[in-house]
């Protein structure tokens, strides 16, 4: 046998068992001018191509990161539909317990690094929410809004539904004019303002994004809401004074499950006698790690966790659950909205950053389709409240109202842009 011919046989035995690891899914893995291997039965989702043998040793180490950092890097590439692809090869990447001793060791050594301290929070969130406001402008909504909407009908816009998912908030923790309301994580500032504007109430927000702080409290000096809004650059964990409602849309993700409990002694020390709130986040069927691939790329210090790990802000506090809502497929098609239009500005991001980031983006939000879609990850919606607090409706009936502060806030963003 001829060295070319043995090292073929080796470049294939190694395919096939990447292949059966990955349980064996509908697509083709070659290896560059060497081996491939197919799926026996029809039809074939995509082609997956490896550039060198050096890849895919890598591949055998830490599937997940060397698939996700070579694909990024223009090693791997993909023929066909990328989401589709990622659906079928999401749910068969080993769970922790199956994963070779390198990937777990990353992932531990990662989650040291990225821990979620209070130097350690602020670190991570810039570095993914203090990238540069355009860039983000190319593809969200204009209210800057990077939160799963709300689709009221399935033919509704981007814009539509993510105006219905602020007001969607508002009526679950039934605020009324007057009330005093913490935001917790508070973004570009759209659901603090949204509040303020159409239900009289007064807002403090907090976040530790110089960036998105800068541009909230922009728009409340244009909406003339500065004297009920008040945008605060400082952590979750530094929030004083009482309110009657706490909200956080898009934050547990970043607390990390170690600090749950401090975040509901937050609550428990902010909250009124007959406070409510609501917490909304990604989370998963069962507990896992996050994505290291995520966590090194996109988001550090990340983590998505099952309900019954989130009940550790609630329990030690005798806060009530209230409700709890699983908005999964509206998060897959808020994310195919936002992968659509960053495609559209596929010109505009490359020559912001280059093309390597641009492919590390697609992947993020393709991925992050096809989590939603696969069921692998879940968005949760949880209202709380003190056990004195008696405005606890009989029925969900309020949650379903097409109301005039629905009508105003779409109108509004229309104007805008």
């Amino acid at each position: 046998m001829s060295a070319q011919n043995k090292s073929s046989r080796i470049d294939e035995w190694i395919l096939q068992k990447i292949y059966r690891a990955a349980g064996q899914p509908s697509v083709r893995l070659e290896l560059r001018n060497s081996a491939e291997v197919s799926p026996k039965d029809p039809p074939v989702v995509a082609n997956i191509v490896i550039r060198d043998r050096k890849t895919l040793f890598r591949l055998l180490l830490d599937p997940e990161v060397e698939f996700g950092d070579a694909y990024c890097e223009g090693r791997i590439s993909l023929e066909g539909d990328l989401i589709s692809a990622l659906e079928i090869l999401y749910p068969s990447l080993p769970q922790a317990e199956h994963q070779s001793w390198y990937a777990r060791l990353v992932s531990k050594c990662m989650e040291y690094v990225q821990r979620n301290s209070l130097r350690g929070s602020r670190r991570n969130i810039q570095r993914h929410y203090d990238l540069n406001t355009d860039f983000y402008q190319l593809w969200l909504d204009p209210q800057l809004i990077y939160t799963c909407a709300y689709y009221p009908s399935p033919g509704a816009t981007l814009e539509q539904a993510q105006a219905a998912k602020l007001d969607y908030v508002c009526r679950k923790v039934q605020l009324q004019p007057g009330e005093r309301v913490v935001d917790a994580g508070c973004g570009w500032g759209a659901l603090a303002l949204h509040m303020a504007k159409n239900y009289g109430v007064t807002v403090r927000a907090f976040n530790v994004s110089r960036e998105q702080i800068l541009f909230a409290r922009e728009r409340a000096k244009e909406l003339e809401l500065s004297q009920r809004v008040e945008f605060i650059e400082d952590d979750y964990r530094n929030i004083s004074g009482e309110c009657d409602a706490f909200v956080s849309v898009g934050m547990l993700e970043h607390v990390g499950r170690e600090h749950y409990r401090e975040l509901g002694s937050i609550i428990h020390r902010s909250l009124a006698k007959t406070g409510r709130g609501l917490l909304h986040f990604i989370g998963r069927n069962h507990p896992r790690p996050f994505s290291t691939w995520t966590r090194k790329r996109i988001f550090p210090g990340a983590y998505a966790p099952a309900l019954g790990e989130v009940m550790q802000v609630f329990e030690p506090w005798d806060l009530s659950v209230l409700d709890v809502e699983n908005l999964r497929p509206h998060y897959a098609k808020t994310l195919e909205q936002w992968l659509a239009r960053f495609e559209k500005s596929e010109q505009q991001i490359s020559e912001m950053f280059n093309q390597e980031f641009m492919r590390t983006w697609r992947l993020y939000l393709a991925g992050a389709v096809a989590g939603f879609r696969a069921g692998t990850l879940q968005l949760f919606q949880i209202v709380f409240a003190r056990t004195a607090c008696q405005r606890i409706p009989w029925t969900r009936a309020h949650l379903y109202k097409n109301d005039q502060h629905e009508e105003q806030e779409t109108k509004w963003m229309y104007a805008r842009s």
